[in-house]
């Protein structure tokens, strides 16, 4: 096996377990919720602790990425947060949840900006929308494998010793990818002769012509355009699908009076068409670009994902029974998961060596609508009465952001636009 598609199933297994670590609460939310005596509100405020620890640690996780390279970083972040994970177990009140579960996103902030720098690396322009894709979908089926197995596992359990065992899990992929990664293939030992030729041959290159590779400044990133229209379109996208991690499980439970394991398996499938919605967008990245047309390669996956995604948002509205809300609410992760491809291969495009930081700024802006999300569920309902008002938000949001990819360009370099 190539040794560049052997890094695309272990960082597939990494987003994974990235998104199996941070699913879980939602699963357990009832049982923490019974035995430390919390409102929904304060599970909320619960919920957006990690989105905020993983909105704010991105930039410096990203430049942490850009300057040690990602086999250093991913293998110390994946250790950090696996260590909250399993310290989750150990939360007595609202506070202390309130503490870890910051502690255990700040941790995870460093996955995807270290990820972004090891594709930059390793992978040749014309696979990595498909590299993102296949990446990114990992996330999504350990969403949809956790909700309903970790179900289980706290009715058996108990949500206690969940958490334990998931951090174990993690302290075995960081000790792996510490021993086999190498952060560029000129020094991977096993990687064979001809590959290592066609990857330094077909991947992008630090510098055009003659021009030296330049550094990236915080001025570069506040004046860029690009930079501005990533973080805002990817807010909008995080927007619609981390209520699949955080209010879709409560949700459906109660409005449709559902028992854990079966809420489970209705939950899992919006996060399954998301996966799908990776590999689509992912194809289409690729394709388009094999055909000269590179802005387009990014622009047309991403508008069509998000119209897409405020369709299904507003079906969703209109549906009075489970299956068919758990039907447009995938078509909408379906489209909002189609947007992540093209928006990470932008920031590898602009950003170059310099992927990891701006990845993890356009992250960062993502995750603060996580952080929205978690909090805009509750408090839209108490102050309207009804769901609805989120979901229509969430259409709108996605609306807008499809306006925005037709003034985005992955062919400009940071100092140009």
């Amino acid at each position: 096996m190539p040794k560049r598609h052997l890094l695309v199933i272990i960082m597939f297994l990494l987003s994974m377990l990235l998104y199996v670590d941070r699913v879980c609460i939602s699963s357990a939310k009832d049982a923490i919720a019974g035995d430390l005596s919390l409102s929904e509100k304060q599970m909320g405020w619960i919920f957006s602790a990690f989105a905020l620890g993983y909105a704010l640690c991105q930039v410096p996780a990203g430049l942490l990425a850009d300057r040690f390279g990602p086999r250093i970083i991913l293998s110390g972040v994946v250790t950090f947060w696996s260590v909250f994970t399993a310290l989750t177990a150990a939360v007595f009140n609202l506070w202390s949840a309130l503490v870890v579960r910051f502690l255990f996103g700040a941790g995870e902030a460093g996955a995807f900006p270290g990820c972004a720098r090891a594709v930059y690396s390793w992978i040749p322009m014309s696979e990595r929308g498909l590299v993102q894709g296949l990446m990114f979908s990992g996330s999504r089926f350990g969403a949809a494998f956790a909700l309903p197995a970790v179900a289980g596992l706290v009715s058996a359990f108990g949500w206690r010793s969940s958490f334990v065992l998931l951090g174990v899990v993690g302290f075995a992929w960081a000790g792996f990818w510490y021993m086999w990664f190498r952060d560029d293939p000129e020094t991977h030992h096993r990687i064979s002769p001809g590959e290592k030729d066609l990857i330094l041959g077909t991947r992008q290159q630090a510098a055009i012509g003659n021009e030296p590779a330049a550094r990236l400044t915080a001025a570069s990133l506040i004046r860029s355009r690009n930079v501005w229209l990533l973080m805002s379109q990817y807010f909008c996208s995080n927007f619609t699908f981390f209520f699949c991690l955080s209010w879709l499980f409560p949700f459906l439970k109660a409005k449709y009076a559902l028992g854990m394991v079966e809420t489970g398996l209705y939950a899992a499938v919006p996060p399954l068409a998301g996966a799908f919605g990776n590999w689509v967008a992912g194809g289409l990245v690729d394709w388009i670009y094999r055909r000269g047309r590179w802005t387009w390669s990014r622009r047309m996956p991403a508008m069509a994902g998000f119209l897409l995604a405020s369709a299904g948002l507003i079906g969703s509205v209109y549906m009075n029974t489970a299956w068919g809300a758990v039907a447009c609410l995938s078509v909408a992760v379906f489209g909002a998961d189609m947007t992540i491809a093209p928006s990470w291969c932008v920031c590898i495009d602009i950003g170059r060596r310099s992927a990891g930081t701006v990845s993890g700024t356009m992250n960062m802006a993502g995750n603060l609508g996580s952080f929205v999300t978690s909090l805009a569920f509750p408090y839209l309902l108490a102050w309207t009465g009804t769901h609805n008002t989120f979901f229509v938000v969430g259409a709108v949001l996605n609306g807008l952001a499809a306006v925005g990819w037709l003034f985005t360009y992955p062919d400009r370099s940071l100092k140009d636009y």
